[in-house]
């Protein structure tokens, strides 16, 4: 049976639905991370700027930002939507697939406890990383990628389910986590590419399909009624704003060049 979707397109985007975001400064070694594509080593500096614009357009948007210092032992450590996932009702430290980031989740459950009473982890043999979680409304999609397996979505599904979500799995072949190729942009709205565009699991939505010369768009960003767009994607930014949002562009090259991309620098709730 498939699992029933609340319809959340009442929802006002001009309407405030996170609060806090924590975010994680890049770290000299992030020039060591790990990488798909040949987009040449980060520029640590530029990608300084580029974090402290994206923390602005967090603020702008209504978020109060808690700042962690940079941790030069995980180079991808930037990216710390991986390490947990936030949730209106609890909190989930994961398990990451990389061996290189697992000791990232260090110290992020002291962190969270300041915002959460409700904790939870994945244990191995799960392995989970964050960036393949999506929600919709008390709905939960699963990315099951090179870095989330199914042991983990199974972990991640029970836990959910104890909280009253619902949750489904979404077998990945070609993209690094599911949130690479889609994006819920609230009202019914979601920005699809790739092999997301035919996917069955999501046809109930209003699908904005991303071209394919454009697909690390797909990773843009809704964050209380304004859309996070990458720049230098004008056709992308076009379709959102037609869909009747604002957007806020923001370069994240540096970021790109680690396979990392708007969702993945902060934790939202």
């Amino acid at each position: 049976m498939a699992e029933v979707i609340a319809d959340n397109s009442d929802f006002n985007t001009k309407g405030k639905k996170f609060s806090n975001a924590i975010v994680r400064l890049p770290c000299p070694e992030m020039k060591q991370g790990l990488s798909s594509f040949d987009f040449g080593k980060p520029d640590y500096l530029k990608a300084l700027r580029q974090h402290s614009e994206y923390i602005e357009a967090l603020k702008n948007s209504g978020l109060s930002v808690k700042i962690l210092e940079a941790d030069n032992r995980f180079p991808d450590s930037t990216f710390i939507e991986d390490v947990a996932l936030c949730t209106p009702k609890c909190a989930i430290i994961t398990n990451p697939g990389a061996l290189t980031r697992k000791g990232e989740i260090s110290g992020i459950r002291q962190i969270l406890n300041e915002y959460y009473t409700n904790m939870e982890e994945i244990i191995s043999p799960g392995t989970l990383e964050a960036g393949d979680v999506m929600m919709v409304a008390d709905h939960f999609f699963i990315g099951v990628s090179e870095r989330t397996n199914n042991k983990g979505a199974h972990q991640l599904t029970d836990i959910l389910q104890g909280y009253g979500f619902t949750c489904s799995k979404v077998p990945l072949k070609m993209m690094l986590h599911l949130k690479s190729g889609v994006s819920y942009l609230e009202n019914n709205n979601m920005l699809v590419s790739g092999e997301i565009i035919d996917r069955n699991e999501f046809v109930r939505f209003n699908r904005i399909i991303v071209d394919k010369d454009e697909n690390y768009a797909a990773n843009s960003l809704w964050v209380n009624g304004k859309v996070l767009v990458p720049y230098g994607f004008q056709k992308t930014r076009k379709k959102i704003e037609k869909a009747g949002y604002d957007t806020l562009i923001l370069d994240v090259s540096e970021f790109r060049k680690l396979d990392g991309g708007l969702s993945c620098l902060s934790l939202r709730f």
